[in-house]
């Protein structure tokens, strides 16, 4: 769908319709015309924008509505941009790595940080009351607020206002080792790297490949 709207944004430009200055919104068409204009241009052409060259992008849009002869054959165009595509989502997946793991080798210097042998970092927050902690195989109830390194909040309980109940054996590796050494009532914090989580691949949007995941947790009951 955004491919084929890029390409209608930029047939129109080559083809001149971008000359027309100023345009009135009449009816619900132009509104929603307007929008995908909007959406287009803010979501991919402006992402876009310093990745390629404008003038031979143009010239190839415009050789294809005119029907001239193309520089490259449309199998070698889908190649090429395919090719291209993988070696920048690369790019920033190894960038994204590496400020990962640069926020865990400062995060663990601090006195607050205890970090495993796996890997894994969590500072207390709050002690309880409690003095028996889950086991791997046990039920746990907790309140947690997730979040990626860039603050961003993927998941939270707390927001929902809802705690929320799992096996220790059903949830990734950082959070079956990490809850083993809490208490009920303890609140920690813990930094996860992407090895202890949901790895090399994306998990949604915000949850990238090689995502390190930050979860207050505050655990109110073991039922085993």
């Amino acid at each position: 769908m955004k491919k084929t709207l890029l390409m209608i944004l930029f047939a129109f430009a080559a083809t001149g319709i971008f000359a027309q200055q100023k345009v009135e919104l009449k009816t619900t068409l132009d509104s929603v015309s307007y929008s995908y204009g909007v959406t287009v241009a803010k979501d991919i052409l402006k992402k876009m924008s310093t990745e390629f060259k404008k003038d031979a992008f143009f010239a190839a849009v415009k050789a294809v509505v005119n029907n001239e002869p193309l520089l490259v054959s449309e199998i070698e165009a889908t190649s090429k941009t395919d090719l291209y595509t993988r070696m920048a989502q690369a790019r920033i997946a190894e960038t994204w790595k590496a400020e990962n793991l640069a926020f865990l080798e400062k995060n663990k210097q601090r006195k607050e940080v205890t970090t495993t042998a796996s890997g894994l970092q969590y500072e207390v927050m709050t002690k309880g009351a409690g003095s028996v902690s889950p086991k791997a195989t046990d039920k746990v109830e907790v309140h947690y607020h997730g979040t990626v390194i860039s603050g961003e909040i993927f998941d939270s309980s707390v927001k929902r206002n809802q705690t929320a109940s799992f096996g220790l054996n059903q949830v990734i590796k950082g959070w079956t080792e990490g809850l083993q050494y809490m208490h009920e009532g303890d609140k920690f914090k813990f930094y996860i790297p992407y090895n202890l989580a949901y790895g090399e691949q994306a998990r949604s949007a915000i949850i990238k490949g090689y995502s390190t995941l930050i979860f207050e947790v505050e655990l109110f009951k073991i039922n085993p």
